[in-house]
């Protein structure tokens, strides 16, 4: 019986960057059991952890912002408990902060709404990009592709992009990028950079997961009166 929902803010560095989520829920299953970390299990034939990850990291990406909801069948104090996962986690994955949430409170998935990510543009040519980046929040419509495996999905990008901007950091130049990130209506940051003319292989970094806890039927109100971002 699930009595204690914890929320863990984690890292992934480019040692775990390739993980897929399959990947890492068996990670944090592994920990738990090693670091004798009372996991809750569904029932049935096939009992499977309750483990709820924020929103999938696509391959590839890191991050200082990951969040995924443990729920427990005994109370821990949440220090505790990132003291008996951290030693336990593979490497690349580092458990930054954990507090408790209600049981009963909206699932994590639901709640989040953007992402934010930043991209290395380091050799790239910064008044293309700047121009990529204002033809990109200027155009009225940016129709996508999106191929996965022989599916093909045809959508719109533009409504997906809250904002684009170039910055000179530390490292160079880089694009952060802030992008809707809810169930339903999720941009990629492959898709974003492919747009701007940026490298495939430039480094990404997801920086912010921002979350809302929304009655459903508030949502959909808000959805129902969108006309565009």
């Amino acid at each position: 019986m699930k009595v204690q929902r914890l929320r863990i803010r984690y890292g992934v560095s480019a040692d775990a960057r390739n993980l897929g989520q399959r990947d890492l829920v068996d990670a944090w299953q592994h920990a738990c059991e090693q670091g004798e970390v009372p996991l809750a299990y569904s029932e049935g034939k096939r009992p499977s952890p309750h483990i709820s990850i924020a929103a999938p990291l696509p391959q590839g990406v890191t991050s200082t912002c990951e969040l995924l909801d443990l729920y427990l069948t005994d109370h821990l104090s949440p220090t505790d408990v990132l003291r008996r996962l951290s030693e336990r986690l593979p490497c690349g994955i580092k458990p930054l902060a954990a507090h408790e949430v209600g049981l009963n409170a909206a699932s994590l998935q639901s709640q989040v709404r953007v992402a934010e990510y930043v991209v290395n543009a380091s050799g790239a040519d910064t008044g293309t990009i700047r121009k990529a980046i204002a033809g990109a929040l200027s155009a009225r419509t940016l129709p996508t592709e999106y191929k996965r495996e022989t599916r093909v999905k045809t959508y719109d990008l533009r409504p997906l992009i809250l904002h684009l901007r170039l910055e000179d950091g530390e490292g160079g130049p880089a694009v952060v990028m802030r992008l809707r990130a809810e169930p339903e209506r999720s941009a990629r940051a492959d898709q974003v950079v492919a747009l701007l003319g940026l490298p495939e292989d430039a480094a990404i970094e997801r920086t912010a997961l921002e979350t809302e806890e929304v009655p459903a039927v508030l949502l959909a109100y808000r959805r129902s009166g969108e006309t565009g971002v």
